[in-house]
């Protein structure tokens, strides 16, 4: 099954995005910042990747982090750069970002959307320097709300792919992680820190 959208479900969200923001609330800066913790390099300029609208960036602003939005969508970007966050549009399976460019990177609940997740997972690890770190928060499948959500994503005709937070560990490993779980439940969190030296 292939998402109604086009890839990576891009014209539901570029047709969304007057209303995004105010069906979503700025992300909770909390587990960004405790998958910041296991880098081992200070971390200074971040990519917030198939970040919409801006809404990690949002939180992480307000923690004193000021990101680049990077999104495929003309239409969420519009909204970011209104918002007055520094953006690129860009595949996150194709980034327009020099090897080694940032400290970080975040994906918040929208790796599932991605049109090739691999993809973006090893351009993230091309990306950040050795010793960065890229969060990931994503939804767990499982339980009545996980359930519940890959069913309405489904009907609504997406094509997304979810992970239980042990099998996205293997997937941050296979793009060149070392990775682990920060946080447990519904909005799960991983971090892949960059090997230093590599």
């Amino acid at each position: 099954m292939s998402s109604r959208f086009g890839p990576g479900d891009v014209r539901f969200f570029d047709r969304l995005a007057r209303l995004y923001d105010v069906a979503m609330p700025p992300a909770r800066v909390g587990p960004l910042r405790d998958g910041f913790a296991f880098a081992d390099r200070s971390i200074e300029r971040v990519l917030d990747l198939a970040g919409g609208t801006g809404r990690a960036s949002r939180g992480l602003q307000r923690a004193g982090i000021d990101p680049v939005v990077v999104d495929i969508s003309a239409g969420m970007l519009a909204r970011a750069r209104a918002a007055g966050h520094e953006v690129v549009r860009g595949d996150a399976g194709r980034l327009p970002i020099g090897d080694d460019a940032v400290d970080a990177a975040v994906v918040v609940d929208a790796l599932h959307h991605l049109s090739d997740p691999a993809a973006g997972l090893s351009e993230a690890a091309r990306v950040i320097r050795p010793g960065g770190v890229l969060v990931v928060q994503e939804f767990h499948p499982r339980g009545l709300r996980g359930r519940a959500l890959v069913a309405a994503e489904r009907l609504v005709g997406f094509d997304s792919t979810f992970w239980e937070p042990a099998e996205l560990c293997e997937s941050l490993t296979a793009a060149g992680f070392d990775a682990r779980i920060v946080r447990e439940g519904f909005e799960y969190v991983v971090v892949g820190r960059v090997p230093a030296g590599e």
